[in-house]
């Protein structure tokens, strides 16, 4: 796959976006005299940081990463465009359901821009200008399906343990389990929604050349 001299710049304000986002939570805890693990903990434990974690992975691999079966792994459509469905997520999920219930400032602010809205723009922009088309089938939404499938069986699993829940729509104490599964439904449904535009993207460009 060739190399993209833009796709440095997108690679390091990925991680820019993560280590400014880490940084305020621990700093946080340390004034709060809190464990900083458990800061990383939690911090790590939010969809949107995961998800920015494997796009900030894929664009250095991309950008400058050498030759080896793990880049071969993160650069391979299937894997791109699991990705770009679930970045893609993190910002629509974000504008319907999260960005009215905060105002962010500063430092906070900047990361928030760039993890929910930068970086989803620049990835799916790499998904669609770099990575090879026409090889996605609907196998693969299944695929992809069980990263987000998986975190939400997660943070419920965490939630039940510690009574701390990342996002106010997946709150059970709040909620109760029932809102909770509708809510997660519907966020799923959203998912492969987006899923099937990129397989019919995907199909398009394969079709009619890269």
């Amino acid at each position: 796959m060739p190399r993209h001299p833009w796709l440095t710049l997108a690679a390091v304000l990925g991680w820019a976006g993560l280590t400014v986002q880490v940084y305020l939570v621990l700093i946080a805890r340390w004034q709060e005299q809190a464990s900083l693990v458990g800061g990383l903990i939690n911090v790590f434990g939010f969809f949107t940081v995961l998800t920015n974690t494997l796009v900030a992975t894929v664009l250095s691999q991309a950008a400058f990463g050498r030759e080896s079966a793990a880049r071969r792994w993160f650069l391979s459509p299937a894997v791109s465009g699991g990705i770009a469905a679930s970045i893609a997520l993190v910002a629509v999920a974000y504008s319907l359901l999260l960005r009215h219930l905060w105002h962010p400032q500063g430092w906070q602010w900047l990361a928030d821009e760039l993890l929910h809205d930068v970086m989803p723009l620049l990835f799916v922009l790499y998904w669609w200008r770099v990575v090879p088309k026409g090889s996605l089938r609907v196998h693969h939404l299944g695929l992809w399906s069980l990263y987000p499938a998986g975190y939400f069986a997660y943070a419920l699993w965490r939630g039940h343990e510690i009574g701390v829940y990342p996002y106010p729509f997946i709150d059970v104490a709040s909620l109760g389990y029932g809102q909770v599964m509708l809510n997660a439904l519907a966020v799923l449904v959203g998912f492969w929604v987006i899923g099937l535009v990129l397989l019919m993207l995907d199909r398009w460009q394969g079709r009619w050349g890269n």
